[in-house]
C-alpha cells in the first residue's frame, strides 16, 4: 500500500496515510497486461485510473518512467523537455542526451532516440513507461511517437496509456496481433466488496441493508465511493443526506462538504496551486503558506488525501482532476500581483530544471519579460524551428500590448524579434526590421541601451548576410560587424551564454556553383577580416572560422600539408574561445587528412579527442556532430553497421538542421555505396531537400557528382552515364583546382578514372585522369592499411574471452560510461581522480578495440561483457 505524507515536514501541511484500499483484483489483472508490450487504462474521471496503476507498479520491482500530460504536451519540443524530465530523474545521463537529440518527430530521428536508448537497457530489467492523460495529446507527431515506440522489439519494455477517451492510435495491428490489452470502466469500477471494504478501512459502520442503495447511487465510480465516505466520516452527516447529494452537483458537494471547512489560509493555498500544473516538492515549499504550522490546518488537511497525492516517479504531488476543476473556477478570488508571484516562481522552477518551454509560459503569464529573455538566450543561436516558432508568438502577444518604457521591452522588440525571424529563416523580414532598427536608434541620443540595440542589430545584419552570400555571391558583409564592434565598443556588455557558440554548416565556403575564378579566397578572405570584431563584441564568437575555411579549401584541392597546418589553428584558436563546432571540424578535417596519409596513430588520437568533446555539457550539438564524423569515417573503411543507426536507415527528409543538411545527405549515400545499393544512392542523391532557403555548396555538389558517377559505374549499363557525369564533376572542379573528392573515392576513382580513359573522352585531358588514378591508388593502399588493422582488432576480440582482461576497476569504470556518466560522475562514484578514470577508459578502448564510448559500450554489449547483473 502506497503510504506517503501529503507533504513533506517542511511543507505546511502533512497526512499520515493516502488511505487506499487494495484491490488484489485490480493487481491480478495489471499484473497479466503488463506481460503485453502495449497496455491502455481508458476510463472517465474518478475512476481510479492512475492510483491503480501506480499502486500495481510500486508493488513490483520494475523501472517505471512516468510522463504526466497536458494540453502544453501538444507541442513537440514541450512533450519532449516533459519526457527527459521524467526520464532523468533515473538516469541523467541519457536524459541530457536525449534533450539533445531533440523531438524525433521523424523516423530517422527516431533511429537515432533507440541509438542512445539502447545503450541504457539492462536485458534483465523490466521498463514501464505510463503516460498519463493521454486524452489531452492530439498532435500527430507525439501520437506518431507513440506508435513507433509501442512498435520497438524489445520484450522487457511494456507502454501503458492512461486515458479518460480511446487514445487516438492507430490499435489495429497490435489488437491483431495480440499486443494490445485493454482494461476499460467496467474493470476498475468497485465490487460492492470492494466498496465494503474500503468503509471498513476508514472506520465506517454502514448498515448492511443501505449498502445496495449506495452502490446502486454511486455505480461503483471510485471518486463517489470515496466522496461518499469523506461524507460518512462527518459526524453531522447522515446517510439519508450523503445519498441525495450524490445526486447533486458534484461541485456542491467539495464546496459544502470539504472547502470551506478549510482555514482560509489552506483554501487560498489551494487555489494558488491550481494555476500551475507543477508541484514539486521544493515549489510548493516556495509557496508555503508563512509560518503556518497550526496543527488543527494540518489535521483539516487530512482530509484531502483522497484529492492530492504523492507520485513516487514524478517525485511531486498531484491534484485530482475534478477538484482542480472546482479550484480552478476560484482562481477570480487572487489579487494579479497573487497570481503572477506564483507564475513567476514556477517559471523559476521549471527554467531550473530544464523545461524551457514550461518555463518561458509561466514567465509570460507573470508578466517577467526578462525571464522569457534569459529562457530564450540559453538556447545556441541556430534555435530549432519549432521553438522558434513557439517564441515568436510569446514575444509578439507581449508586444501588442507592451510600450517601450524600460530596458527589457526594447531588447524584446529590437533585439529579440529579429533573431527569432532569421532562426525561421525569413531574412527579408529580418534585414528590413534591422535596417528600421539601426535607423531609428541612429538618431537618438547615444545611451548603454541605444549601443548595445544597435551593435545586435549590426552583428544580425551580419550574420544574415552571411547566410545569404551563398545566393547573393556577395562577401562585403564585414562592414556590419565592424559597426557592431563599434558601437559595442562605446558600451560594452556580456552576450549571452550560447548564443555566443557558432553553428557551422555542412560545409565552411558558403561558395556555390558557379564559383567565379577567386571567389573561395575572397569568401575566406571575408572571414578572416570579421573574426576581431565578432571575437570583441560577441565573446569569442566565430574564432578559428578562417582558418577552417582555409583548411577546407585547401584538403579540397589536395594540399594536404596546409589543410592540416590550418586545421590545427582553427582547434587552437576554437578551443581558446568554445567554439566547440569549428573544433569539431577542424577534427574531421584532420581525421580525413590522417587516412589520406595512413597514419594509425593520429586517427586513434583523432577519436579520442571528438570522444572527449561528448564530455562537454555546453556542447549542445555534440552528439549529433559526432555520428556525422564517426560515420563518415565508417563508411570510408567499409564498416556501415558501426553507423548510429539513424544514418543507415532508407533516406527520409530528416528535421536535422537544414545547415548541416547537405553533411548528413553525404554519409547516408556513402553508406548506400560501401553496402553496394547503388540505387538507392542514386535516389537519394536525386532526393532534394525542402528548405526554402536552402542553396547547394559547390564543395557538396562536387562530392556528389562524384559519388554518383560511382554508382553509374557500377550499374554496368549505365557506364556511359557514368563518364558523363565525371565529365560534369571534372568541368565544376576543374576551374577551382579540386581534386580530393575524386582521389576519396578510391579504388573506385581507380576504375572508373580507367574506363574513361579507355572509352575516350573530349572533355577531361588524360594527364588529368592518369594523375587522379594514380593517387586514388595510392590513397586506397593506405586505406586498406587502417581496414586490415580495424579487421585485425574486431577479429581479435571476437575470439577473446568477454570481459576476461577488464579489471574490476575497469569494469566499474565501462558499467558508468553504459549508463551515460560524465567522467567526474564515474569519478566521483568510485572514489577515483579525473585523470585516473581517463587513464581507466583509454585502456578499456585498446582492450575492447574501441575507438570511442558508442563503441566501447556496442562491444561489450554483442559480446556479453555488461550482461551481468550489475549492468
Amino acid at each position: 500500500m502506497i503510504n506517503t505524507p501529503f507533504f513533506h515536514s517542511t511543507s505546511p501541511v502533512i497526512s499520515e496515510n493516502m488511505r487506499y484500499l487494495e484491490r488484489p483484483r485490480i493487481d491480478h489483472l495489471l499484473g497479466k497486461a503488463v506481460q503485453s508490450p502495449f497496455i491502455t487504462v481508458v476510463a472517465g474521471t474518478g475512476y481510479g485510473k492512475t492510483q491503480a496503476v501506480s499502486s500495481f507498479l510500486q508493488k513490483n520491482e520494475v523501472m517505471t518512467i512516468w510522463l504526466q500530460l497536458s494540453e502544453w504536451d501538444n507541442l513537440g519540443w514541450r512533450f519532449w523537455e516533459n519526457f527527459t524530465r521524467a526520464l532523468s530523474l533515473y538516469n541523467p545521463g541519457i536524459a541530457a542526451r536525449f534533450l539533445e537529440l531533440g523531438f524525433p518527430d521523424t523516423e530517422r530521428q527516431f533511429d537515432r532516440y533507440l541509438d542512445v536508448a539502447s545503450e541504457a537497457i539492462k536485458p534483465n530489467m523490466k521498463y514501464v513507461f505510463v503516460f498519463d492523460d493521454f486524452h489531452c495529446i492530439r498532435e500527430k507527431s507525439i501520437l506518431r511517437f507513440l506508435e513507433w515506440s509501442i512498435r520497438i522489439p524489445y520484450t522487457m519494455i511494456s507502454i501503458i496509456i492512461i486515458s479518460r477517451t480511446e487514445p487516438a492510435l492507430n490499435t489495429i495491428p497490435f489488437l491483431s496481433k495480440g499486443l494490445l490489452v485493454s482494461i476499460t470502466e467496467d474493470e476498475l469500477r468497485f465490487t460492492q466488496d470492494e466498496m465494503i471494504e474500503y468503509f471498513q478501512l476508514l472506520g465506517l459502520k454502514v448498515p448492511a441493508t443501505l449498502i445496495p442503495s449506495l452502490y446502486e447511487d454511486t455505480a461503483g465510480w471510485a471518486f463517489a465511493v470515496s466522496f461518499v465516505g469523506l461524507s460518512l466520516e462527518n459526524e453531522h452527516t447522515e446517510v439519508g443526506h450523503t445519498r441525495s447529494s450524490m445526486r447533486s452537483n458534484i461541485f456542491r458537494l467539495i464546496e459544502a462538504e470539504l472547502f470551506t471547512a478549510l482555514p482560509q489560509e489552506v483554501q487560498k493555498y489551494l487555489i494558488k496551486l491550481s494555476l500551475i500544473d507543477h508541484w514539486p516538492l521544493e515549489l510548493l515549499t516556495e509557496l508555503a503558506i508563512p509560518e503556518r504550522t497550526d496543527a488543527r490546518v494540518m489535521d483539516e488537511m487530512k482530509k484531502l488525501s483522497s484529492f492530492i497525492r504523492y507520485d513516487s516517479y514524478l517525485h511531486t504531488y498531484r491534484m485530482h482532476h475534478l477538484f482542480r476543476e472546482y479550484l480552478n473556477g476560484k482562481q477570480g478570488e487572487l489579487r494579479r500581483e497573487e497570481k503572477q508571484a506564483v507564475y513567476d516562481k514556477a517559471a523559476q522552477w521549471c527554467f531550473s530544471n530544464n523545461l524551457k518551454m514550461d518555463a518561458a509560459t509561466y514567465y509570460e503569464k507573470a508578466a517577467n519579460y526578462q525571464g522569457i529573455i534569459s529562457v530564450m538566450y540559453s538556447f545556441p543561436q541556430a534555435l530549432p524551428r519549432g521553438i522558434a516558432s513557439y517564441f515568436l508568438e510569446i514575444v509578439e502577444r507581449i508586444l501588442e500590448t507592451l510600450d517601450e518604457t524600460g530596458e527589457t521591452p526594447i531588447i524584446l522588440r529590437y533585439i529579440v524579434h529579429v533573431r527569432l525571424l532569421v532562426n525561421l529563416g525569413r531574412f527579408e523580414e529580418a534585414i528590413e526590421e534591422s535596417q528600421r532598427t539601426i535607423q531609428k536608434f541612429e538618431n537618438l541620443p547615444s545611451s548603454s541601451l541605444s549601443c548595445r540595440v544597435l551593435a545586435m542589430n549590426y552583428n544580425n545584419l551580419g550574420v544574415i548576410m552571411a547566410l545569404i552570400s551563398i545566393f547573393t555571391k556577395e562577401y562585403d558583409f564585414v562592414r556590419y560587424f565592424e559597426q557592431g564592434n563599434q558601437y559595442y565598443t562605446k558600451s560594452p556588455f556580456v552576450p549571452p551564454g550560447p548564443m555566443t557558440s557558432v553553428t557551422v554548416g555542412s560545409y565552411v565556403c558558403r561558395v556555390s556553383y558557379p564559383a567565379s575564378p577567386g571567389e573561395f579566397d575572397r569568401a575566406i578572405e571575408s572571414m578572416a577580416a570579421f573574426v576581431p570584431y565578432t571575437a570583441n563584441s560577441m565573446n569569442g564568437c566565430f574564432s578559428g572560422i578562417d582558418d577552417l575555411g582555409w583548411s577546407e579549401l585547401a584538403y579540397f584541392k589536395g594540399d594536404v600539408q596546409r589543410a592540416e597546418q590550418c586545421a590545427r589553428q582553427a582547434i587552437y584558436k576554437a578551443r581558446k574561445k568554445e567554439q566547440y563546432e569549428i573544433e569539431t571540424r577542424g577534427l574531421f578535417f584532420l581525421l580525413r587528412i590522417n587516412l589520406h596519409t595512413g597514419d594509425e596513430a593520429g586517427l586513434e588520437e583523432i577519436f579520442r579527442q571528438l570522444d572527449a568533446q561528448l564530455e562537454i555539457s555546453a556542447y549542445q550539438n555534440r552528439y549529433t556532430l559526432y555520428d556525422l564524423v564517426s560515420g563518415w569515417f565508417y563508411t570510408q573503411i567499409g564498416q556501415t553497421g558501426r553507423l548510429a543507426t539513424w544514418l543507415q536507415d532508407a533516406f527520409e527528409e530528416s528535421d536535422v538542421s537544414s545547415m548541416i543538411y547537405d553533411l548528413e545527405n553525404l554519409v547516408q549515400i556513402k553508406c548506400y555505396i560501401a553496402e553496394k545499393r547503388y540505387l538507392q544512392a542514386l535516389a537519394a542523391l536525386k532526393n532534394e531537400k525542402k528548405w526554402p532557403e536552402r542553396a547547394e555548396f559547390l564543395f557538396g555538389k562536387l562530392e556528389k557528382l562524384v559519388l554518383e558517377a560511382v554508382c553509374c559505374y557500377h550499374l554496368r549499363e549505365k557506364t556511359e552515364d557514368a563518364v558523363k557525369v565525371l565529365e560534369a564533376a571534372y568541368l565544376m572542379a576543374a576551374s577551382n583546382g579540386l581534386e580530393m573528392p575524386f582521389i576519396e573515392v578510391g579504388q573506385d576513382m581507380y576504375t572508373l578514372a580507367g574506363a574513361a580513359l579507355q572509352a575516350g573522352t573530349d572533355v577531361i585531358p588524360s594527364a588529368w585522369l592518369e594523375r587522379i588514378q594514380k593517387n586514388a591508388s595510392a590513397y586506397w593502399k593506405k586505406l586498406l592499411v587502417v581496414v586490415e588493422k580495424d579487421r585485425k582488432q574486431q577479429g581479435d576480440l571476437e575470439q577473446q574471452e568477454p570481459g576476461a582482461s577488464l579489471s574490476q576497476r575497469e569494469l566499474k569504470v565501462l558499467i558508468g560510461l553504459s549508463r551515460g556518466l560524465t567522467r567526474e560522475e564515474i569519478a566521483g562514484d568510485n572514489a577515483l581522480s579525473i585523470n585516473t578514470v581517463k587513464a581507466t577508459i583509454t585502456r578499456i578502448y585498446n582492450k575492447l578495440g574501441a575507438v570511442n564510448r558508442a563503441d566501447a559500450i556496442r562491444i561489450a554489449g554483442t559480446t556479453g561483457i555488461l550482461s551481468k547483473e550489475e549492468y
